[in-house]
Formats: structure tokens, C-alpha cells, sequence
């Protein structure tokens, strides 16, 4: 009698923990959103295969994303997902950014709070052969601030220099003592920040390039100087600076 109690309590309890996990897997499947969807040929095989940008947001935070993946259902039956950074936001794009005749698959996931920096992903399914890509790296500029409420920066790539006016600011970084009688306290560098954008732009020859934004800020992060963009060309298996231009924060003169 024992024994038969004990196997009728078993069955029941597998049956509770196969329910509860069903439960929980159709939970979890109904909180992924997918963000956008695309068809297109990512292959080369003349066939439109199907890409979907999804994402699950947090319970207590829905402006939030706390898994963000790609999936591709392609003409040889096989489904493929790609696993990216959580953030606030993510977007899809497809282009061919490598100049081989395939479109590539670009992402960007906005990884939210006051800096405003993009992660960026690429990769190529041609010929169906899952590959990535490596996405331009950011600028390294030299800067600093210089006497005068002046800065400078200095990009070693081109070999270009460029000052700012910061006369405007002068109340605010002579109370934050970075300044006495317009002499700096202390040598204090810029900040330079990582690709607050990068996306794929076409040029006048039909190519595609990435465009990337760096924001160059001073003492705090709402401090804006200067906005860096550069344009990116693939070729030769690598990532080529096509172009540079530095504009000036509307909040100097």
C-alpha cells in the first residue's frame, strides 16, 4: 500500500513540475516582441530568406531590453540566431557594406543611460556560411584643454588639429575650478567618447559606407564641444577611413 502511495505521489509531482515549466516556457515566449522584420536575399542563392530583430523586455522596466537577438530562417531549412547586447533600443538594417554583391546583416543596440553609445554588430550569411564582421573602431583623438578657455584636438589619423572657443563657458569652469584668471589649474584632458552612431550611408559612386558620430565632451558629460564624423570603406578585407569632419557644439562660439 506503502508502495502504491508513493508512486501515485511521484506522477503527481512530475506532473506539477512539467506543468509549471510549460507554464513558464509559454511565459516566456509571449513577453518576446520582435522589433522589426525583413526579407531579403542575405545568402546569394537568389531567394529571400526571413531576418527578425526580437527582443524581451524587463517586468519592471518595459523601455528596457534585457535579451536582444537576431534570427534568420534561411532556404536550407536551418534557423540561426544571434545573440546581442541588452539595451534601451536595437535596429536591423540590410546592406551590403562589404562590397562582395550580398547583402550584410547591420545591427545597432542603443545601450541606454546619458552617453548615448551604440554597440554595432555586422555579419555576413553568404553562400549560407555564417561569418562576422568586424565594424569600424572609433577614432583615437588627442585633446586637451589649453589657456585661454580654449581646447584643442588632434586627430593622429589625418593629422589634423582643431581649437574651440570656450569663452562662453567661462562662469561655469571658473566656479568648477578648472580655470583662475583664465589659466587652466591643472592639465585636464577632454573626453572622448566611443560611436554614439554608426550607420550605413551611400556615397555619390552608389557605395555603401558606415558613418560613424563621436561627441567629444568636457568637464561632464553634458558638456559637449564637438561632434567628430567619419565615413568608413570596406576593402581589402578591412576598414578604410574614407573621410573626416569636426563640428563645432552650438554652445560654443
Amino acid at each position: 500500500m506503502k508502495k502504491e502511495l508513493l508512486l501515485v505521489a511521484a506522477a503527481f509531482f512530475l506532473m506539477s513540475v512539467t506543468a509549471i515549466t510549460g507554464v513558464h516556457a509559454f511565459d516566456e515566449k509571449a513577453k518576446t516582441v520582435t522589433i522589426s522584420k525583413l526579407e531579403s536575399d542575405v545568402t546569394g542563392d537568389g531567394i529571400n530568406e526571413n531576418i527578425q530583430l526580437k527582443g524581451v523586455p524587463y517586468e519592471e522596466e518595459e523601455g528596457y531590453l534585457k535579451e536582444i537577438f537576431i534570427d534568420i530562417s534561411t532556404t536550407d531549412e536551418k534557423q540561426y540566431k544571434i545573440p546581442l547586447e541588452s539595451g534601451s533600443k536595437a535596429s536591423l538594417k540590410l546592406v551590403d557594406l562589404n562590397q562582395d554583391g550580398v547583402k550584410d546583416i547591420f545591427s545597432n543596440v542603443l545601450t541606454g543611460g546619458s552617453g548615448g553609445i551604440t554597440l554595432n554588430y555586422l555579419y555576413t550569411f553568404k553562400d549560407f556560411i555564417k561569418k562576422e564582421l568586424a565594424v569600424p573602431e572609433p577614432l583615437e583623438i588627442a585633446s586637451t584643454f589649453e589657456n585661454g578657455y580654449k581646447a584643442k584636438i588632434t586627430i593622429p589619423q589625418t593629422g589634423k588639429t582643431y581649437m574651440f572657443d570656450l569663452k562662453d563657458r567661462k562662469k561655469y569652469y571658473k566656479k568648477l575650478g578648472l580655470y583662475y584668471k583664465g589659466r587652466l589649474n591643472e592639465p585636464t584632458e577632454l573626453t572622448v567618447n566611443s560611436f554614439q552612431s554608426l550607420n550605413p550611408v551611400k556615397l555619390n559612386t552608389g557605395e555603401m559606407v558606415l558613418k560613424g558620430v563621436q561627441r567629444i565632451t568636457g568637464i561632464a558629460n553634458a558638456d559637449t564641444i564637438a561632434l567628430v564624423e567619419s565615413t568608413w570603406k570596406y576593402g581589402d578585407h578591412k576598414w578604410n577611413l574614407n573621410n573626416t569632419s569636426v563640428h563645432t557644439s552650438k554652445k560654443s562660439k
